[in-house]
């Protein structure tokens, strides 16, 4: 609940310090002393649009804190957890609006963004009043209203997690078909470059090693001439070997004779032999290293130009030919594995949508049954309200077609205030009395419902007489039993209801500066503010007489 309530240099009010109990309070006043401005620092506090109009004049800021009590398990405690900021004790709301129109916002005093500070206080207080389009008047909200009041919540949020479970199986669908379908595209292309890769059937380094080949065939081409020459000189009729040969064993023979001048000359003629000898056997292993087939060179180059051409082709490298035929072998592979599996994730998506329809007609179903038990709820309240000729409707419509996560049903209060007028949306149809006198009746059958823990009514008695403002005040009370409930008004049969009594008033705190005050009146002075209520300036003993026995009967 709201626990306490400061306010500093907002419009009339240049210090005002406010704590509030349980139950019912009420706030009342001469019309202009200055209620509205505390409704609109209260809202200013909650996270409503500021205004640098709100700030008192000739003063650079005006400030609002508004403190509350709040159980453990709220939601606004959990808004705070998710947000990080330390939720024990108190939840303290603050807002600073400066006089150039610039405003922070803070929650126990950690610097928070406005639209955060209008969350949390959403959660903590529901305003309602004749004009006010926050609450029961936004169609948007009233299908959660229905659920909250039959307790669909869980329903809803099963409901939610079969509506993603189909569209995401619904997307996995779409994006399947759209690779299936650019798979398709390029089937063709994909199964003529496969074949082309295939037949060519690429190698991995092949390309080095042709090109290596290659170049030293052609090394060997240019001095394979060469070496035949010169193998033909050292091996074929006209060697010398043979004849140095023959001339070396004649002189060793005759060494023996003339071994003085003999033995350096034949012994160099014997190294000579062995050289040429041995040239002649490299020779020889050089002429058949250098024998090739010719068409090997020709197959060789053939090969790189194959091999370069289809690199160029499929704009790649020759070394990635062969990880690119595989690449679009697999491609094809997939191809004809995806309509297989497209056809599984069609079913998947048809269950998941079957599912979701079942489970939201389920919803919706029990949604129909709720409307009629809230319409019969607020029916049981609009008599004493002086609607017994008006209705209350629960406007349902279902459109499968259109679900979301919330289901299939799009539903809006509309009223008949009449019989025999036609229906129609409870904001477009009702007079602001009418109007106020619904969103009570509503408040009162949802009482127990999720309500926010403060309820603030701001003169949603205007314009009723009295048997209805005693309907009002008594339903008022009734909501005060489960909720902290504080309404501004200005019947005297509501605010001898409360249990915590404001009176707001101007006074004047120097010449020519007005502020406004509010003080909590006490138990034995209620009787003169309810009788000023009822006579209006000049408070007659009659209306004394009036108060004491309004307040008395209450009180029995």
């Amino acid at each position: 609940m709201l626990a306490a309530l400061a306010i500093r240099d907002i419009v009339l009010i240049d210090r005002l310090d406010l704590e509030f109990s349980g139950g019912m309070s009420v706030l009342t006043g001469e019309t202009g002393a200055g209620k509205s401005i505390l409704l609109d620092a209260l809202t200013l506090a909650l996270g409503g649009r500021g205004d640098a109009g709100l700030v008192r004049n000739n003063e650079e800021q005006g400030q609002v804190t508004a403190v509350f009590d709040v159980a453990g398990g709220h939601p606004a405690r959990q808004i705070l957890r998710e947000n990080g900021i330390d939720d024990d004790g108190d939840v303290i709301l603050r807002r600073i609006q400066a006089a150039d129109g610039r405003s922070r916002a803070f929650v126990n005093d950690q610097p928070v963004s406005v639209s955060l500070l209008r969350q949390i206080g959403t959660v903590l207080v529901e305003i309602h009043g004749q004009h006010d389009a926050r609450a029961f008047v936004d169609p948007e909200e009233h299908r959660a209203i229905l659920d909250s009041f039959a307790g669909l919540e869980a329903d809803r949020e099963d409901v939610g997690i079969a509506f993603r479970a189909q569209r995401a199986a619904i997307k996995a669908q779409r994006d399947h078909e759209a690779r299936i379908e650019a798979a398709r595209r390029e089937a063709d292309f994909l199964r003529a470059a496969v074949e082309e890769l295939s037949t060519l059937d690429p190698q991995p380094g092949e390309e080095e090693e042709l090109a290596a080949r290659r170049t030293e065939m052609m090394q060997v081409e240019k001095i394979a001439s060469d070496l035949n020459e010169a193998y033909d000189a050292l091996n074929g009729n006209a060697s010398p070997i043979t004849e140095l040969s023959s001339l070396w064993r004649r002189l060793e023979r005759k060494a023996e004779q003339a071994s003085r001048l003999l033995h350096e000359p034949v012994s160099a003629l014997a190294a000579a032999l062995d050289s040429l000898e041995e040239a002649r056997s490299g020779l020889e292993a050089a002429v058949r290293e250098t024998e090739f087939d010719p068409r090997e060179l020709e197959a060789a180059e053939e090969r790189l130009f194959a091999l370069r051409g289809a690199a160029r082709k499929f704009n790649v490298t020759v070394d990635e030919l062969p990880v690119l035929r595989d690449r679009m072998a697999d491609d094809l592979a997939a191809l004809d594995a995806g309509e297989e599996k497209l056809a599984g994730l069609e079913a998947a998506a048809r269950e998941a949508l079957a599912l979701y329809r079942a489970k939201a007609e389920v919803l919706s179903e029990k949604r129909r049954n709720a409307a009629r038990a809230l319409e019969e709820a607020v029916a049981r309240e609009l008599p004493d309200l002086k609607l017994e000729r008006a209705r209350f409707i629960v406007e349902q419509a279902a459109d499968a077609e259109s679900g979301g996560a919330d289901g299939i049903d799009h539903i809006e209060f509309w009223v008949q205030t009449n019989p025999g007028t036609k229906p129609g949306p409870m904001m477009k149809v009702a007079s602001g009395g009418e109007l106020s006198r619904f969103l009570l009746a509503l408040k009162v059958s949802l009482a127990d419902r999720g309500s926010a823990p403060t309820l603030v009514f701001d003169e949603i008695d205007t314009g009723v007489g009295g048997a209805v403002a005693q309907a009002i005040g008594a339903r008022l009370a009734r909501l005060a039993r489960d909720v902290q409930v504080l309404t501004v008004t200005h019947a005297p049969q509501v605010a001898a209801r409360a249990e915590g009594h404001f009176l707001i008033s101007k006074a004047e705190a120097e010449p020519e500066r007005v502020v406004t005050r509010v003080s909590r009146i006490a138990e034995s002075h209620r009787r003169e503010e309810i009788a000023r209520m009822l006579a209006g300036a000049r408070i007659t003993e009659e209306a004394r007489a009036a108060a004491d026995s309004l307040l008395s009967e209450i009180s029995a």
